[in-house]
């Protein structure tokens, strides 16, 4: 796989910043777990396309299903770390 402009947003020196996650792919018919991860600096490959991701917060997990729009950014852009204030909210 060569590695495209999306995914070097790294010095080119350095590489992407690319996390070994135990990627299992579904058969057909069969659910699998999502993949629970706190590596939310991990790059988002074009393997990681349908799956589903548990992204910690530093709190709870939140769940991430991957998209083609994703390809590039970092895992941790779709688990949100601080929640809106909201006044009246208990």
């Amino acid at each position: 796989m060569q590695p495209t402009r999306c995914l070097l947003k790294r010095s080119v020196w350095k590489g992407p910043h690319i996390v070994p996650l135990p990627i299992v792919r579904p058969e057909p018919g069969k659910k699998v777990a999502p993949i629970r991860t706190q590596a939310r600096s991990a790059t988002i490959l074009p393997s990681f396309v349908g799956l589903k991701f548990q992204v910690h917060n530093g709190k709870v997990y939140h769940d991430v299903t991957i998209t083609e729009e994703m390809v590039g950014h970092k895992l941790g852009e779709f688990s949100p770390t601080r929640k809106p204030f909201i006044w009246g909210r208990k």
